[in-house]
């Protein structure tokens, strides 16, 4: 029998409540205290550092950590009633679906390729160039804490590989893969460590892109924008032409909802018998890759979609790309919020000095290495590209479009677009790197094999990044003998 009044039936939704709360809060205080305009720190991160500094005090005041608290918890219905699921577990679950679920809008969105194969170049540079930054970010993080495992107990050697996952690629998979180190490698505190490095990505790319960004208008060269007022809409982004009608029998966001609801539907029944072959050792490394199985089988819904239009089978376009924004866009801010709002910082204090460490030496070493590759490969719009990178490698892509908006508020150059189309070079070169994620907790013997493949992979792709530099020179040494 159900009773309305039970915490079970309302701890999601207070749980939920909290987290839009927050970002409400947070917008109001940027929209009204200078310092926050300044800082372009989404409202996201600012409202689950909100939550995360209340329930710290919280912590100290009263002994016991806020969300589990029995109104956020999921009771047992037994005689017993013990809790099933803590408000922290909840949290950590919300972040883990959102990743998956704003990857999926992602995918489904179409745009407008740039033809042409200079566009075709750089493109693939763009995708080339996030993944050595994750191998960077990667090889830096291993070196860390295969030095500090020497000295702080509980530590994972492999946990260095985080900074790749927190700064490169989020809040998601790096809690995706905290937890993995520690449920299944005993990683003491993994998945606080991922979300905290992940916090610290979002405070790299606000104020040190900001920072920058300061510095280069105070020279001259660039000009900022006010980003509250650059974005337009028009009717044709909301209903384009031969889209299903905005009101039918069913609303049209509510189709764009359901599509996306099903095709993560199905990327669980692919998980679950992907893991059922696999074993139990992979399981946790099969599950961790829900975003990317739901990556691949919207673009295979979006192209089967794409095909039975051409054959005039289905009628209408079902998909529409500012819908899917938006709903990505909820579900990234989501997680954001979710992901920094769980972070426990008793549990990781014992890390605090790593933490440090690998949050300024993964955002010096970042910022230096994009730097350098958009003024060699991308000197018309060197800029552009370096504040989009950056925002996108230490936070997510939103961050970097919002850091680029300062600078390029219509998207006149192609670094928006870079962003988006980079995608498939960045999957296909990063796939090995997920697998190795998963290989290298499993003890040093391992952590070392992957470190050395890493280094041999960076290698590799930085002569596939400066080809035509490395081998001009050559050319230009092999003329002149």
């Amino acid at each position: 029998m159900v009773n309305f009044w039970d915490s079970n039936i309302w701890s999601l939704l207070l749980l939920g409540g909290m987290l839009f709360a927050s970002m409400l809060l947070a917008h109001i205080l940027k929209r009204n205290i200078p310092f926050l305009q300044k800082s372009l720190i989404p409202a996201s991160v600012l409202g689950g550092t909100i939550i995360l500094i209340f329930t710290t005090i919280y912590k100290i005041i009263f002994k016991e950590t806020f969300f589990e608290l029995s109104i956020f918890s999921i009771i047992n219905t037994n005689e017993d009633a013990s809790i099933a699921m803590t408000g922290s577990a909840i949290l950590e679950t919300i972040t883990y679906h959102c990743l998956a679920l704003g990857f999926i809008c992602m995918a489904f969105r179409s745009g407008k390729k740039d033809q042409g194969k200079k566009r075709a170049i750089e493109i693939f540079n763009t995708g080339v160039t996030t993944v050595s930054t994750y191998l960077i970010q990667a090889v830096l993080g291993l070196i860390i804490t295969l030095i500090a495992i020497n000295f702080i107990p509980g530590l994972n050697a492999a946990g260095g590989i985080i900074l790749a996952l927190g700064y490169g690629q989020g809040t998601g998979q790096a809690l995706n893969y905290g937890t993995i180190y520690e449920t299944q490698y005993g990683f003491i505190g993994g998945a606080n460590f991922g979300l905290a490095v992940a916090a610290l990505g979002f405070l790299s790319a606000s104020i040190g892109g900001v920072i920058y960004l300061n510095y280069l208008r105070r020279k001259g060269k660039i000009k900022v924008s006010n980003v509250e007022d650059v974005e337009e809409l028009n009717l044709e982004a909301v209903q384009g032409k031969n889209e299903i009608p905005l009101n039918s029998s069913i609303d049209k966001l509510t189709i764009q909802i359901a599509i996306v609801v099903c095709v993560y539907i199905f990327s669980y029944f692919i998980m679950k018998l992907l893991g059922g072959i696999v074993g139990e050792g992979l399981r946790a490394t099969i599950y961790g890759f829900n975003f990317l199985i739901g990556t691949l089988l919207a673009v295979c819904i979006k192209g089967l979609l794409s095909f039975l239009r051409k054959k005039n089978i289905v009628k209408k376009e079902y998909i529409n790309d500012f819908m899917m924004n938006r709903i990505g866009g909820v579900a990234f801010d989501v997680m954001i919020v979710a992901g920094i709002a769980v972070i426990d910082l008793d549990v990781i204090k014992q890390y605090w000095l790593i933490l440090i460490i690998m949050g300024i030496i993964g955002a010096v070493a970042t910022f230096l290495y994009i730097y350098f590759v958009s003024k060699v490969l991308f000197k018309e719009y060197k800029y552009e590209q370096f504040f989009a990178m950056y925002g996108m490698l230490t936070g997510t892509a939103s961050t970097g479009i919002i850091l680029l908006r300062e600078i390029d508020p219509n998207f006149a150059t192609p670094a928006s677009n870079n962003l988006v189309y980079q995608n498939l070079p960045a999957i296909i070169f990063g796939l090995p790197i997920m697998f190795l994620a998963s290989y290298a907790p499993q003890g040093l013997t391992q952590t070392w094999i992957t470190f050395g493949i890493i280094v041999f992979l960076l290698i590799l792709l930085l002569i596939i990044l400066f080809r035509a530099q490395i081998f001009k020179k050559k050319n230009k040494v092999t003329n002149q003998k």
